[in-house]
């Protein structure tokens, strides 16, 4: 069975034999050979279109909108190369080393298999889906998870720098994370309550920008100039893109129509809602006039703390926990970051590192059953499950400090640096870095 497919029979076996029924647990005594079906499909390929919105436009418009004027364009070139970088990869050899056995290594690295997508035909299936749909989902997120990066060292790093980045992080970080969580290796044996990715996507790319940020060095005039965003209308819109794009993200993870995959989709939807809500109130409580920037910013941590939690709390656990996240978000942006004194541009560690790690140390406790959850696996308790938890994320923190680290040197012998030059920074990337311009008149 597919790792995927494996966590989503972990999460039912939580569920009381009383919710199953004797003839659903006949077919999973004894199940039958796959067969395609066409709703699980359909769905399937309403997720990865919704994904694929939520990258492009969605990511770069939301980060464009963060930039200032002069730098709008090199935000959206940066996110849409980015994304389309990553995806040759994956297909190259990203898919084999994440999800096919490595054998000995199979703990930390999958095989070469299906390098070049070997294999990989119109008629093989995953489950219930074609092989070719199951492989363009997972695609997607390798496609978007990189890219996160960029909004922490935005407006003064060249290009070159960035894909060259990128391709070495994809390969370090990225495809060891992925096969470990997801493809059978260590933490997938281990029982880490993370259903769509909170350490892999979220803890992961906010470690590596705050990373980034140190090593790129602040921007010109941060802290003495007016480094506001250009377009909060662009941000705004990009933002609403993530937030659609996010519960085809969660839901399909599930990889079926069915009960559970909505429950997944209404966790996802209640907590980027209670997020909202919690940032608006600590704004207007402290600074007397709620933002929209904080507004979409509160939205986007709580789809970031759900997004571990999603498959294993119910309705009212997804509530609290986007409550509970917003709040401590805005603490880490507003508190944390001048104390560590790195330009993380658009903050890319305050909500989706500190967000992620809030959201999966939470999990275990939302997944109680007295509050709504599915519980956890046999022989698990809440202490056993919590410490799983945390340990998994130390060890994300500190993996994806090291490679990312390695992953920017790399880029940085590869380039002659990271930095753009002075003038360029002051002129704006848009015209240095691409020889075009957002605007016509830009600052």
């Amino acid at each position: 069975m597919n790792p995927l497919l494996a966590r989503t029979s972990r999460w039912l076996a939580a569920v009381p034999i009383s919710l199953l029924g004797a003839a659903a647990l006949a077919q999973t005594a004894a199940p039958a050979a796959p067969t395609l079906d066409t709703g699980d499909t359909a769905f399937i390929v309403v997720c990865c279109l919704v994904v694929l919105l939520m990258t492009l436009p969605g990511l770069a418009l939301f980060y464009g909108g963060l930039a200032r004027s002069k730098n709008v364009l090199s935000i959206l070139m940066q996110v849409f190369t980015i994304s389309s970088l990553m995806s040759l990869l994956f297909a190259i050899y990203g898919y084999s080393f994440t999800f096919v056995d490595g054998g000995a290594l199979q703990a930390v690295i999958g095989g070469t298999d299906k390098v070049l997508l070997a294999g990989v035909t119109k008629d093989s299936l995953q489950g219930t889906i074609p092989e070719l749909l199951y492989f363009l989902f997972m695609l997607l997120f390798a496609a978007i998870t990189p890219a996160i990066i960029v909004g922490a060292f935005a407006e003064r790093i060249r290009f070159g720098a960035v894909l060259v980045f990128m391709t070495a992080w994809f390969t370090l970080n990225y495809v060891p994370m992925a096969h470990m969580a997801w493809g059978g290796g260590w933490v997938f044996a281990l029982g880490a309550q993370d259903f769509a990715g909170g350490n892999v996507v979220h803890v992961n790319v906010g470690i590596a920008a705050l990373v980034g940020a140190w090593l790129v060095g602040r921007r010109k005039g941060f802290g003495t100039a007016q480094l506001a965003p250009h377009n909060m209308t662009m941000t705004m819109t990009g933002g609403s893109m993530l937030w659609v794009g996010w519960l085809g993200f969660c839901g399909g993870c599930a990889l079926a129509a069915n009960g559970f995959a909505m429950l997944v989709i209404v966790n996802t939807m209640l907590a980027s809602c209670a997020g909202t809500v919690a940032w608006m109130a600590v704004e207007w409580l402290h600074r007397g006039k709620p933002s929209l920037l904080g507004a979409v910013s509160g939205a986007i941590a709580g789809l970031v703390a759900i997004t571990p939690a999603c498959g294993f709390v119910g309705p009212m656990g997804a509530i609290v926990l986007g409550l509970v996240v917003a709040p401590v978000c805005v603490w880490a942006v507003e508190k944390l970051k001048p104390m560590i004194g790195l330009d993380d541009s658009f903050d890319v560690f305050g909500v989706h590192g500190v967000g992620g790690i809030v959201g999966g140390a939470l999990t275990p406790l939302f997944a109680l059953p007295a509050l709504g959850g599915a519980g956890f696996a046999e022989g698990r308790t809440l202490g056993s499950q919590m410490a799983v938890q945390l340990g998994v994320i130390a060890f994300s923190v500190l993996y994806s400090a090291l490679s990312s680290w390695v992953s920017f040197r790399i880029a940085a012998m590869v380039c002659g640096g990271l930095r753009v030059d002075e003038e360029h920074e002051t002129d704006g990337l848009d015209l240095a870095s691409h020889g075009e311009v957002g605007y016509k008149y830009s600052n």
